[in-house]
Parts: structure tokens; C-alpha cells; sequence
């Protein structure tokens, strides 16, 4: 059952399944929490403490008002959701339940706030899971698309960005073989436009953390879909330089939703990983 909790002016949900060793799961956009349930069950629910947020705008999670305007100077009147600023609600969501430190998994934009969160309280992070994430910014090809991402949401809704981003960042092996998690996951992009606006704005902005790689001292394991077309090999294989130790892993035939597209593979990888760890 989902539970709420307060975050600077925003009333935000998450889902609490077992007990033990806190997990927290931080899903990518324009999904929600149930994004991670698939995995859950291969890595055994009720074994881990296992904390699902919905980021601010996604799921049951409000946007809340005033974000700030003109961060992204490429559309200067877009609001901006930082990376940031989903950090500072994951580490109120952390207090609210009084967990001190706890393990993280996190895709996509989860991996980015992840960094985020290691920049400003690694002492709370015993263990950073990647998935499809990165931590290189945004390069010129990128930040042309989400200008043009942008524009497209302000003049025709979410349909048309949905309906593309279902076809495209789930890998192609997925859709050939199990085409129903392209009807599953768009099911699941439920954000109003604004809300996506923000979000790009916030995307485009998050700050080059290749550098923070050299620090991260907690054991690391990244997980690769070798279909993603945002997330290269070459750029996640960046983590291997984490001197905590990073064990990485290549799914060949899976795309950027790969924990969902390939939930059995994705626990199978993480349980063994998993076990290190006691509280």
C-alpha cells in the first residue's frame, strides 16, 4: 500500500515492502515505482527493506508549485526540476522513515540523483546499483533533442513523446519478443506536460559527475542494455573506475527500461551483489 510524506511543499508517495536491509529503488521518467516490482520478485521481497519512491510529478507524487524558471537557458521559461532538488526529496523521504544509510538502485535519472545524493551525504550510501544511468552530462545532441522535446510537449501533449519514447528506449529484442511491456510501460507514462517540460529542463541541466566517480568508496554494480540508445557501454564502463569496486554487467539484448524488460536477469545479478551487505 502506498504511503505519503512531505517534502518541501510537496506531498509525495512511496511504497515500503519487507524488512531488514533498507533498499531504496529509484525508478527512471516518465515511469513510476512499479517500474522496479518485476525485479523485486527474483530478488526476494520481504528479504530487503525495500523503500519505491515516486519522484515529484510521476506516480501519486505531486509536482508541486514555484519551481524555479530559467535554469535552462536554452528555454529560459521553462520550470526546472533539478536533480537536486529529487535528491533532497529522497533524503527527506530517508528521515521521515529514520533510515540512517541503506543501499540504492537507481535508472536513468535515478542513477543521476544517486550521484547527486553520494556528492552531498555519502556517508548514507553503503552501496550504489546503476542501471542504465550514467554520469557524464548531457552532450550537444542530447540538449538539441530535449529543446526540440520540449517545444513538440508545449504544441501536442505527452501522446506523441509517449507513444515514441515506448518504441524507442524499449530495446528491440524486447519488442520483438514481448511486446506487451511496450503497452505496460506506456500505461505507466502518466505525467502531465508540464510536468515533462520540467523534467527535461532539469535533465539538461544536471551537472558532469565523472569527476565524482574517483570518490565513490562504496561497492558499485552497473548494469548495461546493450539496446539502450541514450546509455552507451563506453560511458557506463566509467564506473569500473569507482574505488570501491564496481562489477559490471552487459545485458546484449535489452533496452534502457532494462530492469523491467528483463526483471529475472537484472535479480539474478543483484542477489548475489546484494548479500554483502549486513546492517
Amino acid at each position: 500500500m502506498s504511503k505519503t510524506y512531505e517534502s518541501q511543499g510537496a506531498r509525495l508517495s512511496y511504497e515500503e515492502i519487507g524488512s531488514g536491509v533498507p533498499i531504496l529503488f529509484l525508478h527512471p521518467t516518465p515511469l513510476d515505482h512499479t517500474y522496479w516490482l518485476p525485479s523485486l520478485k527474483g530478488i526476494g521481497i520481504g528479504e530487503y527493506r525495500s523503500i519505491l519512491p515516486d519522484f515529484r510529478a510521476h506516480g501519486a507524487s505531486e509536482l508541486g508549485d514555484d519551481l524555479p524558471i530559467g535554469g535552462f537557458s536554452r528555454v529560459p521559461d521553462a520550470p526546472v526540476l533539478s536533480i537536486g532538488q529529487l535528491a533532497s526529496d529522497v533524503l527527506a523521504l530517508m528521515d521521515e522513515l529514520e533510515i540512517g544509510e541503506a543501499v540504492f538502485a537507481g535508472c536513468s535519472i535515478g542513477g543521476y540523483v544517486m550521484l547527486d545524493l553520494w556528492r552531498r551525504a555519502p556517508m548514507r550510501m553503503r552501496g550504489l546499483v546503476f542501471v542504465c544511468s550514467k554520469a557524464q552530462p548531457d552532450a550537444e545532441a542530447n540538449l538539441v533533442k530535449r529543446v526540440e522535446t520540449i517545444n513538440r510537449l508545449r504544441r501536442e501533449g505527452t501522446a506523441g513523446v509517449f507513444d515514441g519514447n515506448a518504441q524507442t528506449l524499449i530495446g528491440a529484442s524486447t519488442r520483438a519478443r514481448r511486446p506487451e511491456v511496450v503497452s505496460e510501460l506506456r500505461a505507466r507514462m502518466t505525467l502531465m506536460p508540464e510536468a515533462v517540460v520540467a523534467v527535461q529542463a532539469g535533465l539538461a541541466t544536471r551537472p558532469n559527475s565523472v569527476s565524482d566517480i574517483a570518490e565513490i568508496d562504496a561497492p558499485v554494480l552497473a548494469i548495461c542494455g546493450g539496446e539502450d540508445p541514450g546509455i552507451t557501454e563506453a560511458e557506463m564502463r566509467a564506473f569500473e573506475a569507482a574505488p570501491g569496486g564496481c562489477e559490471f554487467h552487459l545485458l546484449p539484448d535489452a533496452g534502457h527500461f532494462a530492469a523491467y524488460e528483463q526483471p529475472e536477469t537484472v535479480a539474478a545479478i543483484m542477489r548475489p551483489w546484494l548479500a554483502q551487505f549486513e546492517f
